[in-house]
């Protein structure tokens, strides 16, 4: 029997902890680079953030590259889709407004709902086991 990839759905990125290791995140938080060096320490199979409106130079989705260099799939969640620090909302109702190229190695793209895109996500890394 394959191993079934865990879903984990939180609020805050801090809320992070070592047993969430090789776990799909949904979080409410921002994508930007200090919140990805947080996440990057727990190994997440993949990452969904809020976009937090992009910002400046595009900061609340910088961390997506980061995550891209480890190759490792993560999206932002369009901030009108989902409230920032909610993630049951960002998993139930988000749309994605950006990927990194690992998400887009599984056919994740901007405009997708994030709950389908974490159903294909489960479906290709559990058939990688």
């Amino acid at each position: 029997m394959k191993n079934r990839t865990s879903l984990v759905i939180l609020d805050s990125i801090s809320h992070l902890t070592p047993e969430h290791k090789g776990a799909i995140i949904v979080c409410g938080s921002h994508g930007g680079a200090s919140a990805a060096f947080h996440a990057l320490k727990f190994e997440p199979a993949a990452i969904f953030f809020s976009d937090a409106g992009k910002g400046k130079d595009n900061a609340g989705i910088e961390g997506l590259a980061l995550f891209n260099a480890q190759n490792i799939p993560a999206a932002s969640v369009d901030i009108w889709s989902a409230r920032i620090g909610d993630g049951k909302d960002a998993y139930e109702y988000g749309r994605i407004s950006a990927v990194n190229g690992a998400a887009e190695q599984y056919g994740l793209a901007a405009g997708m709902l994030v709950n389908s895109a974490v159903a294909m996500l489960k479906k290709h890394i559990e058939s990688q086991t």
